[in-house]
C-alpha cells in the first residue's frame, strides 16, 4: 500500500513516543505501580560526594554520609533496598563490585533503614558463581540485622519489556529485570571506575542500563537480551539511553567505588589503577560526570551519558554540580588509558553515511505542513 508523504511523517513521528507510550505490562510476573515523571533533573544543581582514603569500605561509608539527607529522603517511603552490583565477570575481581563496597553501603544503612536488603544481579555469566567467588554470601552473615539476601535476577525471571533499536534501526524489545523497576524498592547502583570496549566508560548509569537486561539460566533454552542492547557503537549508546529512561524513575543512589579502577581494555580485561576514591550521589548522571573527570576522560566522548544529560535524566554540566566530601577532583585525577578500540568507539559522534545528511532537502515546503 502506498503512503502519502504526510502519512509517512505521521508514522515516523511515532518513533519519538516509543519510550513514553510503550505498555508497562506486556510481561509475566512484572512489578506493578505507576512511574514518576522524569522531570527536569538536568536543569538544576546536583550534589556529588567525592572521598579519597586508604580504606575502601570506609571511603564508601563516608561518601554516603556526605549525601545523607538526600538518601534518607529517598528511603523514607521505600519498603526494601536493592543493591545492584556490577559483575560483568564472575571470576575477575577487578571487573566486579568488591565485597567491601557492599559492606560500606550496609554500614551506612544499618542505623538508618530497618527494611530488608537484597543484593540483586544479572551478570553476564552465572550470577550465583559470581556471588560465591566474590564472597557475597558472607555479607548476609555479617549483617544479620538487615536480613540481607542474594538474588539472581535471571533466575527470578520477572521482567518488563522495553524498546530498543537493532542494527537495522528497527524497533525490538528487551526484558528488563522487574525488581529494578519495583516502586517499593530503593535501588542502589554499586558500580566501579572502568573503561569500556563500546561506550568509552562504564559507571553507575551503565551498570543499570546494561545490567538490567536478562538472559537464560542453566537448564533453559538459551536466550540473551544483553547483546540486543549493543548491536553496534551508535545503536548501543542510543539503547543505553532508552534503558536508562525506563529505569531512571526508580533510581535511588549511585555509588562508584574507585578504590581500584580499571583502565585499558575494560570492562573485564583491563589493568588496575589505584585511584583510592569513592563517589556517591542521588543523581546518577552527575556521579558519572564527576567520575569521568577523575579518569581524565572527555565527557563529550561518552554518548549515552551525553544523551542522558540532554534529555534531563541528570546533571551533566560540571559547573552545576556541587562537590562535597572535602576532596577536590584535581587531587585525585589520574589519566586512565582508554580501550585499544577507542577510535571505533567514537564513531557514534559522526554522521550516518547510510542516510542523507538532510532528508528535508528531498521534500518541498508544502510536504511538511501540518493539518
Amino acid at each position: 500500500m502506498a503512503l502519502s508523504r504526510r502519512r509517512f511523517f505521521q508514522l515516523a513521528g511515532t518513533g519519538f513516543l516509543l519510550q513514553s507510550q510503550f505498555p508497562r505490562k506486556l510481561k509475566v510476573q512484572a512489578a506493578s505501580g505507576a512511574s514518576a515523571p522524569v522531570g527536569d533533573a538536568g536543569s538544576g544543581p546536583s550534589r556529588v560526594a567525592l572521598i579519597q582514603g586508604d580504606d575502601r569500605r570506609k571511603n564508601v561509608y563516608q561518601a554516603l554520609v556526605a549525601v545523607d539527607d538526600q538518601i534518607k529522603a529517598g528511603l523514607r517511603h521505600k519498603k526494601y533496598v536493592v543493591i545492584k552490583p556490577n559483575n560483568v565477570s564472575t571470576t575477575n575481581q577487578l571487573a566486579a563490585t568488591h565485597v567491601d563496597a557492599l559492606h560500606g553501603i550496609l554500614d551506612y544503612l544499618e542505623p538508618r533503614f530497618r527494611g530488608p536488603v537484597i543484593i540483586a544481579e544479572s551478570s553476564a555469566g552465572d550470577t550465583l558463581e559470581g556471588f560465591e567467588n566474590f564472597k557475597y554470601n558472607q555479607v548476609a552473615a555479617d549483617h544479620r540485622s538487615h536480613k540481607v539476601s542474594l538474588l539472581d535476577l535471571n533466575r527470578e525471571g520477572k521482567y518488563e519489556l522495553s524498546p530498543v533499536i537493532d542494527r537495522n534501526l528497527h524497533v525490538t524489545t528487551v526484558r528488563l529485570a522487574a525488581r529494578l523497576l519495583d516502586p517499593d524498592a530503593y535501588v542502589i547502583s554499586s558500580a566501579m571506575l572502568k573503561t569500556h570496549n563500546l561506550v568509552v566508560a562504564t559507571l553507575s548509569v551503565k551498570n543499570m542500563a546494561m545490567g538490567a537486561p536478562l538472559h537464560s539460566v542453566p537448564g533453559e533454552t538459551r536466550w540473551n537480551d544483553k547483546p540486543k542492547v549493543h548491536p553496534g557503537v551508535r545503536e548501543g549508546n542510543s539503547n543505553m539511553l532508552l534503558n536508562a529512561q525506563k529505569l531512571q524513575h526508580n533510581w535511588g543512589l549511585a555509588l562508584i567505588d574507585g578504590f581500584e579502577g580499571m583502565e585499558g581494555n575494560g570492562p573485564s580485561r583491563g589493568t588496575p589503577v589505584a585511584s583510592r576514591l569513592a563517589i556517591a550521589s542521588t543523581d546518577f548522571v552527575a556521579a558519572d560526570r564527576v567520575a569521568l573527570e577523575t579518569m581524565s576522560i572527555n565527557p563529550d566522548w561518552v554518548g549515552y551519558l551525553t544523551f542522558a544529560g540532554r534529555v534531563g535524566l541528570g546533571q551533566y554540566d560540571l559547573s552545576k554540580i556541587d562537590l562535597v566530601g572535602g576532596t577536590a577532583i584535581a587531587s585525585v585525577q589520574k589519566k586512565y588509558q582508554l580501550h585499544e578500540g577507542i577510535q571505533r568507539e567514537l564513531q557514534w559522534m559522526g554522521p550516518m553515511a547510510e542516510l542523507s545528511h538532510n532528508m528535508s532537502s528531498l521534500f518541498q515546503p508544502h510536504d511538511l505542513s501540518i493539518g
